[in-house]
């Protein structure tokens, strides 16, 4: 059933809302008790039924799959965090290190990291591969993620019928959510053809109309007519774009007039020195991490947004008091007790060598994140909200 969101309250990180809606969590919870009900009535043959997955059925999907890895995947994976210790704005050694086609060599590595990576990720409570604002202390990672998917849906406008782009779709996890939420009709893209076969079997094994595109976002033009979309969402992609105002200007060709945009993305903050070797090494950590390739700033964003022809509506850390490390923390514990028992049955020859390379490199640094984002250096829940000029 097609439920509307206008009627949502807006995620509690701006001060003037003060503390979580109860009603929102209400619903959180009645969409687990719906699950549940749906899950029994099919007498357990569809674990996977919902927006917001069973995550057993989706653990063990990934499971096989990273089982059944060939060698040359695995040393793709590792040789593409190469990336990460370079930056987008630094044109000279992104050349010496990658060559002059380094955009494309970006591409390549790109594709082999989000290959395994998305399939690591589904391992623990991260099913949409990124982790939210912290928007309630009564919610985990899933149900922050549906808080603030929500909160998107009412911010850009969508309803039945609107469609809306999704940059970096991911395994189409957020367009299945907000389609059956709002009725709108999703449009996704991403550079992983992995990834966007398994946000078109998810969405259709669901009945939704949602369409997924395979295309580097740095490639453009953008392959859609102009004033195709009523409304654009990205999350925590942009630092993967190696010109920003020329996407921008794309996005304002791709949708209407009038339409609004939401970004939530990884900025450095005011607090970061890059010439304090604290922070240098900290920034050099995370960034591999949480597959940061260029490091925007708030300034950044909202300059290139202007340049493109927006008007910023809102621009903000949409957490709780600015912080992540709560949820930050959660999925770091979670993983690195994964980690303990994955390396045990490595030990004793149950599973298959590379699971120790893949989940020491996964666990590598979490708490470098969190230390990052509690000295208030960087975060990955900067929101702007953005509109087209009407015409």
């Amino acid at each position: 059933m097609t439920q509307t969101l206008l009627d949502t309250p807006r995620h509690p990180g701006r001060s003037e809302r003060g503390s979580e809606s109860d009603s929102s969590l209400d619903e959180i919870a009645q969409e687990k008790q719906n699950a549940l009900v749906t899950t029994l009535g099919h007498h357990g043959k569809d674990l996977d039924n919902s927006a917001s997955p069973k995550r057993w059925k989706s653990f063990w999907t990934a499971f096989r799959h990273l089982a059944h890895l060939t060698p040359k995947q695995v040393d793709d994976f590792m040789a593409s965090y190469v990336i990460y210790n370079l930056d987008w704005s630094d044109e000279k050694q992104m050349t010496e290190s990658l060559g002059p086609n380094y955009q494309e060599k970006v591409g390549d590595c790109l594709k082999s990291y989000y290959g395994v990576l998305n399939h690591l990720c589904a391992l623990g409570d991260v099913e949409k591969m990124y982790i939210p604002p912290w928007m309630s202390p009564k919610c985990n990672v899933l149900e922050n993620q549906i808080l603030y998917e929500r909160s998107i849906a009412q911010d850009i406008g969508l309803g039945t019928g609107k469609k809306v782009l999704d940059l970096g779709c991911g395994r189409g996890r957020v367009a299945a959510h907000m389609a059956q939420h709002t009725g709108a009709q999703v449009t996704g893209l991403n550079i992983d053809p992995n990834q966007i076969e398994q946000a078109k079997t998810f969405n259709q094994e669901r009945g939704l109309q949602n369409t997924f595109v395979t295309q580097d976002f740095n490639d453009l033009p953008l392959p859609f007519a102009d004033e195709s979309f009523d409304a654009f969402y990205q999350i925590q992609a942009m630092s993967l774009c190696k010109d920003l105002p020329a996407l921008f200007r794309e996005i304002f060709r791709v949708v209407k007039p009038g339409s609004k945009i939401s970004l939530l993305d990884w900025v450095s903050l005011p607090d970061y020195d890059a010439s304090n070797p604290e922070h240098a090494e900290l920034m050099r950590r995370v960034k591999p991490l949480i597959g940061a390739v260029g490091t925007p700033t708030q300034e950044s964003l909202e300059a290139a947004l202007k340049v493109a022809g927006f008007e910023v509506v809102r621009s903000e850390n949409a957490s709780l008091d600015g912080l992540q490390a709560p949820l930050i923390d959660t999925v770091d514990i979670y993983f690195r007790t994964l980690r303990q028992a994955i390396l045990a049955l490595v030990k004793v020859h149950v599973l298959p060598r590379h699971f120790k390379t893949l989940i020491n490199r996964l666990c590598l640094d979490g708490q470098a994140f969190v230390k990052m984002d509690r000295m208030r250096l960087a975060t990955t829940s900067y929101s702007i909200i953005a509109q087209k000029p009407k015409a």
